[in-house]
């Protein structure tokens, strides 16, 4: 992930990166629920594009995409959720992270903001019990709503892929 980020002095570190991402969170919403990941997971938001089906993929990931060059796959948040799958609308977009070496596109119903959710604001989620939260780190509970604050590393773990 590239950011610009000019100092005084000229001088870039990591350091300086993460520290203006820190407490910076993408909100988006899922079937009327806003969710948020870390800011510094976030490529890049784009418009739904024309997927490319590949056969023998689990089911919420829909295909690849060829994005200035590159090929990502690309994942229905929804369909990952256990959410029926849904038409694509206007508001739908695929929102590119990346962690590691590992790209991916997560197609999300509307992106609604960038916003600083302190580590005050955050909260342990919910015990539900074995795989209820699986992708579930965090809790923000804000005057306006809820939003759930997601693990981008475990959501963008491929189901079914081998780990061993």
């Amino acid at each position: 992930m590239e950011n610009a980020i000019a100092l005084s002095n000229g001088q870039l570190t990591d350091a300086h990166v993460e520290d203006t991402m820190q407490d910076l969170y993408l909100v988006f919403t899922i079937d009327a629920q806003d969710y948020a990941i870390e800011i510094r997971y976030v490529i890049e938001i784009i418009e739904i594009t024309p997927i490319t089906n590949v056969p023998f993929l689990p089911d919420c990931v829909k295909g690849i995409i060829n994005l200035r060059g590159t090929i990502i796959p690309i994942m229905d948040v929804r369909l990952r959720f256990g959410l029926p799958e849904q038409a694509y609308t206007d508001n739908t977009c695929i929102v590119v992270v990346n962690q590691g070496n590992m790209t991916l596109g997560l197609i999300v119903d509307a992106v609604q903001e960038v916003t600083t959710i302190s580590s005050e604001q955050r909260l342990a989620p919910p015990n539900a019990g074995d795989d209820a939260n699986q992708y579930i780190k965090g809790v923000c509970n804000s005057a306006e709503t809820i939003r759930l604050l997601l693990d981008c590393e475990k959501l963008m773990e491929i189901p079914g892929k081998d780990r061993g």
